[in-house]
């Protein structure tokens, strides 16, 4: 299964990555691609344990049901899928400053391995192991990036 702890599924990302222009048109969603690339920074900073959002209700409930069934297999994240409050960007961002912030996050995660993964809850999904967060950031970048078809 793909995951952001191999380095060369890093580069494959970070190569879609140097892809996007501000002009990519989206095929879902609400996001321009800076803002998008702002968001998944902020989703590998959470996965990193640089903030802590609060868990939600909802996640308390559903995440341990849907957690299994989002990291069982390379299956991509469905279009529209719902995130969490904290991650979402909606100002104006710089694209060159956004994506050299994102490849440096990546380039961190996936150096740094699963010793600086958080054990702080994901807000939605609960407790996650190093291994489901390395899956997790794989897929959430693979999303957004397939959103602009890269």
């Amino acid at each position: 299964m793909k995951n952001l702890f191999d380095p060369a599924t890093a580069q494959q990302v970070k190569a879609r990555l140097e892809t996007l222009q501000s002009d990519s048109p989206h095929q879902w969603g609400k996001m321009n691609p800076e803002q998008a690339m702002a968001h998944c920074s902020a989703s590998i900073e959470m996965s990193l344990g640089d903030f802590h959002p609060p868990r939600k209700f909802i996640g308390r409930i559903l995440g341990p049901i849907i957690k299994p069934l989002a990291l069982r297999d390379d299956e991509p994240m469905r279009k529209n899928s719902p995130t969490i409050d904290e991650i979402i960007v909606q100002d104006h961002r710089d694209i060159e400053a956004e994506r050299i912030r994102l490849l440096n996050l990546i380039d961190r995660f996936t150096t740094t391995g699963p010793t600086t993964c958080t054990n702080h809850p994901h807000s939605f999904f609960g407790p996650l192991t190093p291994e489901q967060w390395s899956i997790l950031m794989y897929k959430h970048l693979d999303h957004h990036l397939r959103q602009f078809g890269a």
